[in-house]
């Protein structure tokens, strides 16, 4: 017994000197922050960092109540965010980690190939119910969403819909898996992703935000020149008064290592 008690406090010693620095937020980033994070503590055994998701709204939550030292988020921060923050006498800093082309995704045996952003408009807010409409075989069209929590849910809402409300009785997702998964098993569905989670399963379209351009497909490089409409910035947030505490592993994926990183995961690099 008392052996188990003297190795109980020395494992609280080492752990307790060893305090992990939490990640939390976007889904969509989720990939890019465990690689470099499992790269971080490999060039840095001192130290440990932990990986979650939930969302970009949970992460910016959790750094405004103080349980995480980054915030991973696939949308930038609200004006109410930011303002609960200043609150409590902080100040956030934000920082460009990535790029990334969100694309749209049908089930593989779709026939349609692009969809015009007015189309696009129209399904996901309910006015184009029918595939025939858009060119396709005559099937119901199904929608997935991701949560409300998302910070995918929230940029495809303004740069796709505009701001228009996403319609009734949308299909939700907690995460951007079960996209994927749903839309890989439901030939009417329709859906959107983050670049690097696009697989064989599902069928990526081309995208035109101009009637009169022909479609492109989402890829690293349509991304990067300019010519696929639908591209974000990936971003980390955390608390100017704790700079030292998430600095580090800030700059690592800044570093040339980190872009590398980027790029195998199927993100587009910022340097």
């Amino acid at each position: 017994m008392k052996k188990m008690i003297l190795a109980l406090v020395f494992l609280a010693g080492v752990f307790g000197g060893l305090q992990a620095q939490k990640i939390k937020g976007s889904d969509t980033m989720l990939p890019l922050s465990q690689k470099v994070a499992e790269m971080f503590m490999k060039a840095r055994p001192s130290e440990s960092v932990t990986v979650t998701g939930g969302g970009s709204g949970v992460g910016i939550a959790a750094l405004i109540e103080g349980t995480t030292d980054l915030a991973q988020s696939s949308r930038k921060i609200k004006f109410d965010e930011r303002q609960k923050l200043q609150q409590g006498g902080k100040t956030v800093k934000e920082v460009t980690a990535a790029f990334d082309a969100l694309a749209v995704i049908v089930h593989p045996s779709n026939k349609v190939s692009g969809l015009t952003r007015e189309q696009l408009e129209a399904i996901f807010t309910g006015k184009i119910t029918n595939w025939k409409d858009v060119g396709g075989e005559n099937l119901k069209i199904i929608p997935y969403a991701r949560e409300t929590s998302s910070g995918t849910y929230e940029f495809f809402r303004e740069s796709v819909l505009r701001n228009r409300n996403y319609m009734n009785g949308i299909m939700s997702m907690p995460a951007t898996g079960a996209i994927i998964q749903s839309i890989s098993q439901t030939r009417g569905g329709i859906g959107y992703v983050g670049l690097a989670y696009l697989n064989k399963d599902v069928k990526a379209l081309g995208v035109s935000y101009k009637s009169c351009a022909g479609h492109v497909q989402p890829s690293a490089a349509s991304a990067k020149d300019g010519t696929y409409p639908i591209v974000r910035p990936l971003l980390y947030y955390y608390i100017t008064q704790a700079e030292s505490r998430s600095k580090a592993f800030v700059d690592f994926v800044l570093s040339t290592e980190g872009q590398k990183i980027v790029g195998e995961i199927g993100f587009i690099p910022v340097k």
